[in-house]
């Protein structure tokens, strides 16, 4: 009896997160569909829900969504990036600091976590500044390589404890067979780390997509901002359309949604591997 009671508290406290986490992600829906005469009427679900709003955004008809197709190209070009870049840097690190045991690499891994000890807003300004000192403000590249300083550090050190588990006699037997370190790291160890690259590329893709701060700091123009920054501009009026925003929202809600639902498994997998130390 004591156990039922106990499970039971636990599904009501899931089923009250649960509420409280759509409760959101429906009102969202909800505006998406509300026609703009119905925008503020307070319903449950629209008396007569309509596609307007997302033919809207699609077809770029509202002012502050005349570059959306452009500024949602710029918001994958970003995640993709920063995600290729990260996983390169990352698994070569780990690669050199796990496998080929070179020298200092222990304490490479434990500093990368380190590096999350100042709050990634304190770097604005200083961010801000180096990237003006290599002409790369309002470009794309600016924001990746701010993201890749952000994601690399903790993707170095979960690939890390994953690398740390992998059998060593698997390099030592590719060796005699004459493979070179290179050669190890292509047909072995990017093999065996699948799991966890594909999880931390997820991660890293999904931090650079939702992205705000920075991607509003380094980009300016309506032709290079992220279209995270795009759905802030219609805060920017007294007159916000807020059922074309939603459907924006909404849209721009899906690729993220989609990517974690495809990868979700290897996410679990891959991430806990480097939630114990061996």
């Amino acid at each position: 009896m004591r156990k039922f009671i106990g499970e039971a508290r636990l599904v009501l406290v899931g089923i009250v997160i649960l509420i409280w986490t759509l409760i959101p992600i429906y009102h969202l829906l909800v505006m998406s569909l509300t026609p703009k005469a119905e925008t503020f009427a307070g319903a449950l679900w629209p008396a007569k829900p309509t596609l307007e709003n997302y033919a809207i955004v699609l077809n770029q008809e509202h002012y502050y969504l005349e570059h959306f197709w452009q500024q949602l190209w710029n918001s994958a070009f970003v995640a993709i990036m920063v995600c290729a870049i990260t996983l390169a840097i990352a698994s070569s690190a780990t690669f050199a600091i796990s496998r080929l045991k070179v020298r200092g690499g222990r304490t490479v891994s434990n500093m990368a976590l380190a590096t999350y000890l100042i709050p990634p807003a304190f770097l604005a300004i200083p961010m801000y500044k180096v990237m003006g000192v290599y002409n790369l403000l309002n470009t794309q590249w600016a924001l990746i390589l701010t993201m890749v300083t952000f994601a690399s550090p903790y993707a170095i050190w979960v690939l890390k404890q994953y690398a740390d588990k992998l059998p060593y006699e698997l390099d030592e037997a590719a060796k005699i067979d004459g493979a070179s370190p290179l050669q190890i790291f292509r047909l072995i160890y990017i093999t065996l780390m699948m799991p966890s690259l594909v999880a931390i590329g997820t991660y890293a893709l999904l931090l650079a997509w939702n992205e705000y701060l920075y991607a509003f700091l380094m980009l300016s123009a309506d032709r290079e901002i992220t279209l995270a920054v795009a759905l802030g501009l219609f805060l920017t009026t007294d007159d916000a359309p807020f059922n074309v925003l939603m459907a924006t929202g909404a849209i721009y809600a899906l690729p993220p949604a989609a990517i974690y639902y495809a990868f979700r498994r290897y996410m679990v997998s891959g991430l806990t591997a480097g939630a114990v130390k061996s």
